[in-house]
């Protein structure tokens, strides 16, 4: 069983036309992707700026613009909504998992565990990691997935794997 993306490295990665830097917190990089502009505003909007960018460390699996694009239109801008605040802080911290939980670690945990490793969610929901059809896959607890496109994008508080779905706890 490989690792997500078949690597495992602490080289510098690029997300969204950006340089992820490995010496930025996870919100500077997230800031300077291009590909990422939805998922910072949302994060603005729920207040979480000062916990991502503390000490952490923190796996954030980060959905795209195009994922946010893929749900119902309208969603996204009411979420961002100051009376919605809650449920936004609720969707985005079921992207994170305290600890840094890079593709290695993940693929470890998997074997070990029957080809899936399961993770409880600053949320408090769970969420499953599987490898499928080549690639890795983070699957919420209402069934959806979400692909990992680039995996182990190193941040000075954490690491960073891209998804191509927004999870929904």
């Amino acid at each position: 069983m490989g690792a997500p993306a078949a690597q495992a490295s602490s080289a510098t990665k690029m997300v969204g036309g950006a340089a992820m830097s490995p010496s930025k917190n996870i919100v500077e990089n997230a800031s300077a992707s291009k590909d990422h502009t939805t998922l910072v505003a949302a994060v603005k909007a729920a207040g979480l700026v000062e916990t991502l960018q503390g000490p952490g460390p923190f796996t954030v699996f980060a959905p795209t613009d195009a994922a946010f694009a893929k749900l119902p239109a309208g969603t996204v801008d009411t979420l961002v909504k100051p009376e919605n605040k809650e449920k936004l802080t609720g969707i985005l911290t079921y992207h994170v998992v305290a600890g840094d939980h890079d593709a290695a670690s993940i693929a470890a945990a998997a074997k070990a565990n029957g080809g899936k490793a399961e993770f409880t969610t600053v949320q408090g929901g769970k969420i499953t990691l599987m490898e499928k059809d080549g690639g890795w896959w983070v699957k919420d607890t209402k069934g959806n997935k979400a692909k990992i496109t680039i995996a182990d994008v190193d941040q000075s508080n954490g690491v960073v794997h891209v998804i191509d779905t927004v999870l929904m706890p």
